[in-house]
């Protein structure tokens, strides 16, 4: 039997079943059933196949499930990501670590698309997954006129 380790994002979750996207590789795997989770949560489990075709999964062990808050704040970017911000052009994402854990995104948009990025970013599967892979606790959005400031950050 394939039995897989992980962390994984809830992408749907009904009283039937649910769907894991795990977040280090982006496999998809259904469960045949649903052992309690909640869509749009992260958990760490353990899954294993279910045969004879191996084509949906049930949860062998689920240590851990919570909730990391993808949140638009309302504090500009910090200088720090200004001068990064004003380096680059417009469409361009910038990546870099955090003094500690997590890391910090800058993206540069065309002025008058500031607010409908930051909303796109913090409705975006990708950011969640992105902070669930990077083991931390929430995600800050921050926006300034043409750049928008995503903070993923230990608790």
């Amino acid at each position: 039997m394939t039995t897989k380790e992980g962390t994984f994002l809830v992408t749907h979750a009904d009283d039937e079943s649910a769907t894991l996207r795990d977040v280090a590789d982006s496999q998809v795997l259904t469960l045949s059933e649903n052992p309690g989770v909640d869509a749009g949560n992260v958990v760490d489990a353990t899954v294993e196949a279910e045969p004879p075709m191996e084509v949906t999964y049930t949860v062998v062990e689920l240590d851990a499930e919570r909730t990391i808050p993808v949140e638009r704040v309302d504090f500009e970017p910090t200088t720090q990501v200004k001068d990064i911000a004003a380096d680059q052009p417009v469409g361009d994402l910038t990546t870099r670590e955090r003094a500690g854990e997590g890391e910090i995104h800058v993206l540069t948009v065309p002025e008058g698309d500031t607010d409908e990025a930051a909303t796109e970013v913090v409705e975006d599967e990708a950011t969640l997954s992105r902070a669930a892979r990077l083991g931390v606790d929430r995600v800050e959005v921050r926006t300034a006129t043409g750049v928008v400031s995503v903070r993923y950050l230990p608790d």
